[in-house]
């Protein structure tokens, strides 16, 4: 699940390569002319239609974020194993091609894309041997043991990698016709690595350093094609963008977070209990009537390991939750907005056994609350790092009869 959100998304905004323009907005207070704020995010602007930004700003972050992850695999895993646990399918050997039959299948049939053959040839072409370097140097390298033990040549993903590159071909290619293009190349891309990971055959980090991988082999491959074809072989679709500060942001987005439970708590026989930091994962959106209030809500599964008595449990305890209800946002410029809301939902756990105690298969009403702040990375893509507080009637036998539950995270979404 987590996989699925973090990929779908951050995929899904390469589709948007053109760089973003902003127009100036002057903002008048009191008579004065806010110049210096107009020159900063002029700058900023000019730096985020750079080449070097376009080339690296999805690929370069997916990287660094497998990399800042590799010491979490096992509880991402750890969802893996407790809904899917002997889930085993080959259609992502097949899958990891699909984006490239369809953009040599459009180029066969005369629906003109980005580059003439020669052109799309020669970048695909430097993009699939950078590819094929860096995943087999890392592979025979780092020596990571896969999760099922089959070998050590886990990391990265050459699945991934591969399937992300193709999506990055059809992008490229065809992404300028319609965004619709690359929704669809990215979302197989994504299906691609989430696939390896509920087969087993992956953790989580090399999922993510293989998209990585495969974005940033096929921006480098194009680059290096441009230099040598120049204006030669090219069509340039329109690609102008603007930001309105005051447009609705409505989204849909995957939900990342860690969960904690604070404190140490006491079971109704006295026993004490703790819950280890976990993963928490889901879909989140919302619809805003205007800039400012929205309804929405969102559906979670979350995982986190059990201590008892001072003792880590091999099971671990499962959360699913549905929340529902308001949403605000105030744009304090046209690509950042902070937010808040005020859910109410139901939090359901299903029936985990200990060595001494049974207990879940109960489930509770549930409040939420929390804070966020959203950069627009894209006309049609935004990113929202998250605080969230939730508050329910404890569903497992305590003392306390209130649990807290504090989740950080991301959000990346489709704006609509």
């Amino acid at each position: 699940m987590r996989l699925f959100i973090l990929l779908l998304l951050c995929g899904i905004s390469d589709m948007l390569q053109a760089s973003d323009s902003i127009p100036p907005i002057q903002l008048i207070h009191s008579g004065v002319s806010l110049t210096k704020s107009n020159s900063f995010r002029q700058t900023v602007d000019k730096a985020t239609g750079s080449r070097i930004y376009q080339m690296t700003y999805i690929g370069v972050p997916l990287i660094a974020g497998g990399l800042l992850v590799k010491n979490k695999d096992k509880h991402f895993r750890s969802l893996r194993n407790e809904y899917l646990p002997v889930f085993r399918k080959r259609y992502d050997d097949y899958l990891q091609y699909l984006p490239a039959a369809v953009m040599l299948g459009m180029k066969a049939g005369g629906v003109e894309g980005r580059s003439s053959w020669g052109r799309m040839l020669a970048s695909d072409a430097f993009s699939v041997v950078l590819m094929a370097a860096a995943v087999n140097s890392l592979k025979t390298t780092s020596k990571v043991m896969r999760p099922d033990g089959s070998n050590n040549h886990s990391f990265p993903s050459g699945h991934t990698a591969t399937a992300f590159m193709t999506a990055t071909m059809l992008s490229k290619e065809y992404g300028g016709r319609s965004p619709w293009y690359s929704i669809g190349a990215y979302s197989v891309a994504t299906a691609t690595g989430l696939s390896r990971m509920m087969n087993n055959k992956h953790w989580l980090s090399d999922v993510m350093v293989g998209a990585g991988i495969g974005i940033l082999s096929t921006e480098l491959g194009y680059y290096l094609a441009d230099l040598i074809f120049k204006e030669k072989g090219i069509r340039r679709f329109s690609t102008e963008t603007t930001f309105d500060r005051f447009s609705k942001p409505s989204f849909l987005g995957i939900y990342l977070g860690f969960n904690t439970l604070p404190g140490r708590h006491r079971l109704i026989d006295n026993s004490g209990i703790a819950l280890s930091t976990g993963s928490n994962a889901g879909i989140e959106g919302a619809y805003f009537f205007n800039p400012y209030i929205g309804i929405g809500g969102r559906l979670t599964i979350a995982n986190m390991p059990v201590i008892l008595n001072n003792e880590a449990q091999n099971e671990s305890l499962d959360m699913i939750s549905g929340y529902a209800g308001a949403y605000f946002s105030y744009p304090f410029s046209s690509r950042w907005m902070v937010g808040s809301k005020l859910l109410a939902g139901y939090t359901y756990l299903p029936e985990c056994t200990f060595t001494t105690i049974t207990i879940g298969k109960k489930g509770s009403i549930s409040m939420g609350t929390g804070c966020s702040l959203t950069f627009r990375a894209k006309q049609n893509l935004g990113i929202k790092f998250f605080f969230d507080y939730n508050l329910m009637k404890s569903p497992i036998p305590l003392k306390t009869r209130l649990l807290q539950v504090l989740t950080v995270g991301s959000v990346v979404a489709v704006s609509f």
